[in-house]
């Protein structure tokens, strides 16, 4: 009897500690933005009005302060908050404390009641916003996708219209961390952060596409590859290589279109050809079906690398490499995702000493955008030596096409680290934290000296910064195994 006794006093007090099913468990304050998992907006205070009554809405995501709302723990609840605005001492409320269908969501000044206060109910990886007063859920009106679409309360479901990211979302469980290697076999990576998880592809070298994807850097570098695409002839039936993903708007909307070179078997570097695939929808795992062999109209004659997009002033841009005696980069101008509108030009050909080790090579070029301006960051020199290194173009608005319109930095951006251990960091990708607040570089690169073009250059991520002069600062690559803090906007 006693210890039946026991074993039920255990029982009870592990049943008093569990978290109703459908609850969130935070019960610490956080600062977050909310994005509509209908089509990726946020939740707006419009203007950044101060005004009793404004209804909220949903606008394209901008991190500006009219976006990031503060969620307060009220006292004994596990799942319920206050909604902050950004001006002090107003909430989120519901108009009149109705309980009507499409009541509209405002700001006013706080108070505490019930249509005042929010249960945060997860589904999945994302959130119901349920009104106490009304058990009804924060909803863009008609379920829209549109920005500016004001924001009412409506019966909750799991529609994509009634669930919200909250990347700081927190249980007070401490800061996010990770360490590099996030794939031991991973070169040429390209990643992204795309609603609520990260996709990562990389060289195969074989048939398949392979793609992973995890809510944390952390979780990423354990997540199993899944098959996306397996490649047939006569479109390249293997040596996959170069993998990127783009979200590009096609003639039935937005889709993701993957771009990757390969060619015949066996390996024949001269058959190696840039190729396409377009998604069924907007999940960038899949399904893709193949697109187009990415040609040039007039050039076909030589083989065409490490494919990647350049969208400037409404404009469609392939960059690329191939061989003229040396390894240049080119660009050639697109007028849709697959077809090519004009013949390839030259962008950037390797004339310093440090583009030159090991052979000539400009290769990789990847496009970055930041306060007006924007940036090619390339690999220079050759895979095979520790000295493959990351250089920089800035366009000066010109014509793209024109070779003279790009400024080549006179020094390498990115280069090893012998006192970290890194050597060939080069092959890069870049990508935004879960907030929208930090700028990523995910890069390849061996860990000694001896390492070459193979499948054991592994895939890394370090957070970069920007200088004064409004050009990127990517520091010193880091030294593999060390503990780094993770994006922002990560769950802890």
């Amino acid at each position: 009897m006693r210890s039946r006794l026991a074993l039920l006093s255990v029982l009870a007090i592990v049943a008093a500690t569990l978290v109703a099913p459908g609850r969130a468990a935070a019960i610490v304050t956080f600062t977050s933005t909310a994005i509509n998992q209908n089509g990726g907006n946020c939740m707006t205070v419009p203007n950044g009005s101060a005004t009793n009554g404004q209804q909220l809405n949903q606008s394209a995501c901008t991190s500006a302060a009219s976006q990031n709302f503060t969620f307060t723990p009220v006292a004994g609840t596990s799942d319920t908050y206050t909604i902050g605005t950004l001006t002090a001492g107003k909430c989120v409320d519901v108009f009149g404390a109705s309980t009507a269908d499409n009541a509209t969501i405002i700001q006013w000044t706080c108070h505490g009641n019930t249509n005042q206060r929010w249960r945060l109910v997860p589904v999945g990886t994302n959130f119901n916003l349920v009104a106490v007063h009304s058990g009804k859920c924060i909803v863009p009106s008609g379920g829209s996708s549109a920005a500016n679409t004001g924001l009412v309360q409506l019966p909750c479901s799991t529609a994509t219209s009634r669930l919200w990211r909250l990347p700081n979302f927190t249980t007070g469980g401490g800061t996010a961390t990770y360490t590099n290697p996030l794939k031991a076999q991973g070169p040429d990576p390209w990643m992204t952060y795309y609603n609520g998880f990260y996709y990562l592809v990389t060289t195969t070298w074989n048939n398949t596409i392979t793609m992973r994807r995890a809510a944390t850097l952390r979780a990423l570098a354990t997540a199993p590859d899944q098959i996306v695409f397996t490649l047939t002839r006569p479109n390249g039936a293997g040596t996959m290589w170069a993998p990127e993903f783009h979200l590009l708007n096609g003639p039935n909307g937005q889709r993701w279109y993957l771009y990757y070179t390969a060619g015949r078997e066996p390996f024949n570097l001269g058959t190696q050809r840039i190729h396409v695939l377009e998604s069924a929808g907007l999940d960038p795992m899949g399904p893709y079906t193949f697109k187009a062999d990415m040609l040039d109209p007039v050039s076909d004659n030589t083989w065409e690398l490490d494919p990647s997009i350049l969208q400037l002033n409404g404009q469609l841009y392939l960059i690329g490499t191939f061989f003229n005696g040396s390894q240049p980069m080119f660009i050639r101008p697109l007028s849709n995702p697959w077809t090519a509108s004009g013949t390839r030009r030259i962008l950037s050909t390797p004339t310093f000493s440090w583009e030159t080790v090991g052979g000539g090579v400009n290769e990789g070029g990847e496009v970055i955008q930041h306060g007006g301006k924007t940036f090619i960051v390339y690999s220079a020199s050759h895979c095979s030596t520790p000295d493959y290194k990351l250089g920089l173009l800035t366009w000066n608005g010109g014509d793209p096409l024109l070779q003279s319109s790009w400024v080549k930095s006179p020094n390498p951006v990115f280069q090893r680290s012998n006192t970290n251990g890194v050597y060939g960091p080069g092959h890069n990708g870049f990508f935004k934290s879960p907030d929208g607040t930090e700028d990523w570089i995910v890069y390849h690169a061996n860990s000694s000296t001896s390492g070459g073009c193979d499948m054991n250059r592994s895939t890394r991520a370090q957070k970069f910064t920007w200088n004064a002069d409004g050009t990127p600062n990517f520091g010193t690559p880091v030294r593999t195994g060390v503990t780094l803090t993770a994006p922002s906007g990560e769950p802890a």
